[in-house]
Protein backbone atom coordinates (compact mmCIF):
# COMPACT_ATOMS: atom_id res chain seq x y z
CA UNK A 1 0.00 0.00 0.00
CA UNK A 2 0.95 3.68 -0.87
CA UNK A 3 1.47 6.16 1.44
CA UNK A 4 -1.98 7.41 0.42
CA UNK A 5 -3.97 4.38 2.04
CA UNK A 6 -1.68 4.42 5.39
CA UNK A 7 -3.34 7.55 6.00
CA UNK A 8 -6.49 7.58 3.81
CA UNK A 9 -7.52 4.12 4.76
CA UNK A 10 -8.43 4.88 8.21
CA UNK A 11 -11.18 7.18 6.91
CA UNK A 12 -12.67 5.75 4.11
CA UNK A 13 -15.14 3.87 5.72
CA UNK A 14 -15.70 -0.13 5.45
CA UNK A 15 -11.76 0.30 4.20
CA UNK A 16 -10.59 1.43 7.83
CA UNK A 17 -11.84 -1.86 9.15
CA UNK A 18 -8.95 -3.19 7.51
CA UNK A 19 -5.90 -1.50 4.96
CA UNK A 20 -5.03 -0.08 8.50
CA UNK A 21 -4.25 -3.00 9.68
CA UNK A 22 -2.54 -4.28 6.56
CA UNK A 23 -0.47 -1.68 6.68
CA UNK A 24 0.63 -1.88 10.51
CA UNK A 25 1.08 -5.72 9.67
CA UNK A 26 3.55 -5.08 6.74
CA UNK A 27 5.43 -2.61 8.97
CA UNK A 28 5.43 -5.28 12.02
CA UNK A 29 7.01 -7.98 9.06
CA UNK A 30 9.12 -5.53 8.30
CA UNK A 31 10.59 -4.57 10.87
CA UNK A 32 11.70 -8.38 12.03
CA UNK A 33 14.70 -9.19 12.79
CA UNK A 34 17.10 -10.56 10.29
CA UNK A 35 18.20 -14.26 11.40
CA UNK A 36 21.22 -15.88 11.25
CA UNK A 37 20.54 -17.40 7.68
CA UNK A 38 19.47 -13.88 6.44
CA UNK A 39 15.78 -13.99 6.32
CA UNK A 40 13.56 -12.32 8.45
CA UNK A 41 12.58 -14.25 11.91
CA UNK A 42 9.06 -14.51 12.60
CA UNK A 43 7.82 -12.60 15.36
CA UNK A 44 4.58 -13.52 17.00
CA UNK A 45 1.27 -11.03 15.95
CA UNK A 46 -0.51 -11.85 18.76
CA UNK A 47 -0.11 -8.15 20.27
CA UNK A 48 -1.26 -6.73 16.72
CA UNK A 49 -4.20 -8.87 16.61
CA UNK A 50 -5.24 -8.00 20.00
CA UNK A 51 -5.15 -4.21 19.79
CA UNK A 52 -6.83 -4.04 16.16
CA UNK A 53 -9.37 -6.69 17.65
CA UNK A 54 -10.20 -4.10 20.48
CA UNK A 55 -10.22 -1.46 18.45
CA UNK A 56 -12.43 -2.57 15.73
CA UNK A 57 -14.65 -3.68 19.07
CA UNK A 58 -14.46 0.04 20.35
CA UNK A 59 -15.68 1.52 17.09
CA UNK A 60 -18.50 -1.44 16.93
CA UNK A 61 -19.31 -0.54 20.87
CA UNK A 62 -19.32 2.92 19.86
CA UNK A 63 -22.44 2.61 17.30
CA UNK A 64 -24.55 0.29 20.02
CA UNK A 65 -24.16 2.89 22.56
CA UNK A 66 -24.96 6.22 20.94
CA UNK A 67 -28.03 3.61 19.60
CA UNK A 68 -29.46 2.73 22.73
CA UNK A 69 -28.91 6.21 24.23
CA UNK A 70 -31.34 7.64 21.49
CA UNK A 71 -33.43 5.12 21.52
CA UNK A 72 -33.60 5.70 25.44
CA UNK A 73 -36.62 6.95 27.04
CA UNK A 74 -37.24 5.55 30.35
CA UNK A 75 -35.05 6.14 33.35
CA UNK A 76 -34.24 1.68 33.05
CA UNK A 77 -33.25 2.61 29.65
CA UNK A 78 -30.86 5.45 30.23
CA UNK A 79 -29.29 3.68 32.86
CA UNK A 80 -28.56 0.41 30.62
CA UNK A 81 -27.44 2.65 28.03
CA UNK A 82 -25.05 4.56 30.76
CA UNK A 83 -23.79 1.12 31.39
CA UNK A 84 -23.03 0.28 27.59
CA UNK A 85 -21.18 3.82 27.50
CA UNK A 86 -18.64 2.41 30.30
CA UNK A 87 -18.19 -0.81 29.17
CA UNK A 88 -17.61 0.82 25.62
CA UNK A 89 -14.53 2.96 27.58
CA UNK A 90 -13.00 0.29 28.99
CA UNK A 91 -12.79 -1.39 25.64
CA UNK A 92 -11.25 2.06 24.46
CA UNK A 93 -9.25 1.70 27.42
CA UNK A 94 -7.66 -1.30 26.87
CA UNK A 95 -7.07 -0.60 23.19
CA UNK A 96 -5.36 2.25 23.56
CA UNK A 97 -3.01 0.59 25.92
CA UNK A 98 -2.19 -2.33 23.75
CA UNK A 99 -1.90 0.58 20.90
CA UNK A 100 1.09 2.36 23.22
CA UNK A 101 2.64 -1.41 23.80
CA UNK A 102 2.40 -2.31 20.13
CA UNK A 103 4.03 0.94 19.46
CA UNK A 104 6.93 0.44 21.61
CA UNK A 105 7.62 -2.95 20.02
CA UNK A 106 7.38 -2.22 16.73
CA UNK A 107 9.95 0.54 18.12
CA UNK A 108 12.21 -1.89 19.65
CA UNK A 109 12.06 -4.12 16.36
CA UNK A 110 13.54 -1.16 14.54
CA UNK A 111 16.10 -0.49 16.44
CA UNK A 112 17.18 -3.47 16.98
CA UNK A 113 17.31 -3.75 13.10
CA UNK A 114 18.89 -0.61 12.71
CA UNK A 115 21.54 -1.42 15.33
CA UNK A 116 22.18 -4.49 13.01
CA UNK A 117 22.79 -3.19 9.55
CA UNK A 118 25.98 -3.70 8.56
CA UNK A 119 27.83 -0.40 7.27
CA UNK A 120 28.41 0.34 3.56
CA UNK A 121 32.05 -0.53 2.55
CA UNK A 122 34.23 2.63 2.67
CA UNK A 123 35.21 3.90 -1.19
CA UNK A 124 38.95 3.33 -2.57
CA UNK A 125 40.52 6.36 -3.44
CA UNK A 126 40.89 6.01 -7.76
CA UNK A 127 38.50 2.90 -7.94
CA UNK A 128 35.88 4.03 -10.46
CA UNK A 129 32.57 1.36 -10.39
Amino acid sequence: MGPGWAVGGWFVPVANLWFPYRVAEGIWTGSAPIGPEGGRVAVPRALLNFWWALWVASLLSDQITAQALDDAEKPEQFARGLGLVAVADAVEIVAAVLAILFVRALTRMQVERAAHVPAPAPAVPGAHG
